[in-house]
């Protein structure tokens, strides 16, 4: 995607072979400010704080990191460490443990001389296969959307509702909610998304609408507890979220208020996709309620919020009583019952054990 008429990826190799760059997602919207990482520590922390996030980016910087852990000290133990470390980060979305996985095994074979190498090469080609995975949604998903157009008076706006940012800054490029997005923009359809602000982080509101906004896709942001409201009143035709995991029989996890979108998308008749990348799909689990580890985080982001002042300076205010305790839930599970669809870099999936082994037979089998 673009930034000031710019080709920008979130992540990328730097021409001197070894460093690694990022966009520091912390501090959109108000600064647009690119880090620099250049070791497994770096890149941990990275991935720990929230500088890149979003499943397919965490798993590509997590590639990366162990690029960085190779290029410094390619040992057993070394390889060992960079692994335990990066996998201790974010323990909800599964990008990152398959990433580490595929450095791994590419790695643990070949002797020490050769590593690093090996491990920038496939941490690159993690990456380029996140964005050809993404493009590839994008055009599964465009083949919604037009078929909304086609039923719609024609010009008609088609409103699409979208909740967290699951957009290009949650992966390498393109994004995968936001893909189809992108594809109806650009061949001219009339769309417009409303945007769940998404507290506690509001990655909604800072990142999301961000990057719609550079790309010139008409939205408004939105409070959480609104889109039930739209769907309502028929301002919502399609509801397209990302997700952190899905189960082998088709439960979504997603950032926290998923799931209540979901139950209004349902009580409103309004159909609900989940656009996601294969390696999102967690074959090993099936019950998403009960098996996935959802992330407590720290109190200051519910507490804290960050913003810039009338006068023009960056601030954080505590907006909550001092004394008052918090509980901070990363995510919730919407049931497959829910879904009504899954949009993959293979087609749109029923939400069923059955259709996502059928799509992804290779890695049903790898995980029974």
């Amino acid at each position: 995607m673009k930034v000031d008429g710019k080709h920008t990826r979130t992540i990328w190799l730097e021409p001197d072979g070894w460093t690694v760059s990022a966009i520091d997602q912390r501090r959109l919207p108000h600064e647009y400010v690119i880090a620099t990482l250049t070791s497994l520590d770096a890149a941990a922390e990275a991935i720990r704080s929230m500088l890149v996030r979003g499943a397919p980016l965490i798993g590509a910087a997590a590639a990366y990191g162990m690029a960085l852990a190779m290029h410094a000290d390619a040992s057993d133990a070394a390889l060992a460490k960079a692994y335990d470390t990066l996998l201790a980060t974010r323990p909800t979305a599964i990008n990152l443990k398959w990433a580490l996985d595929e450095m791994r095994a590419t790695l643990q074979p070949l002797p020490p001389a050769e590593r690093a190498k090996a491990a920038y090469a496939r941490a690159g080609a993690i990456a380029d296969e996140d964005v050809a995975i993404n493009q590839s949604i994008g055009r599964h998903g465009f083949a919604l959307i037009d078929a909304i157009r086609a039923r719609k008076p024609p010009g008609q706006r088609i409103n699409i509702l979208t909740h967290c940012n699951a957009g290009w800054l949650a992966t390498v490029d393109q994004g995968t909610a936001t893909a189809p997005i992108y594809h109806a923009f650009d061949a001219g359809l009339n769309i417009h998304v409303w945007v769940d602000e998404t507290r506690p982080r509001n990655q909604g509101a800072s990142l999301t609408a961000w990057e719609l906004g550079h790309h010139g896709v008409p939205h408004t942001i939105i409070p959480d507890n609104t889109g039930g409201h739209l769907m309502q009143h028929g301002m919502v035709d399609i509801v397209i979220v990302g997700t952190d995991r899905v189960t082998a029989s088709g439960d979504v996890c997603n950032k926290i208020g998923t799931y209540l979108k979901a139950l209004a998308a349902h009580d409103n008749n309004v159909p609900f996709y989940v656009a996601l990348p294969s390696p999102t799909i967690d074959f090993t689990i099936d019950d998403g309620v009960r098996q996935i580890p959802i992330e407590e985080r720290d109190a200051t982001e519910v507490t804290m919020m960050t913003g810039r002042t009338a006068s023009g300076r960056i601030e954080t205010v505590r907006i909550t009583p001092k004394d008052s305790p918090v509980a901070n839930y990363g995510f919730d599970v919407t049931p497959a019952r829910l879904v009504t669809g899954l949009i993959t870099e293979r087609g749109v999936l029923q939400a069923d054990r059955a259709a996502i082994a059928a799509a992804f037979p290779e890695r049903s089998a790898a995980a029974a």
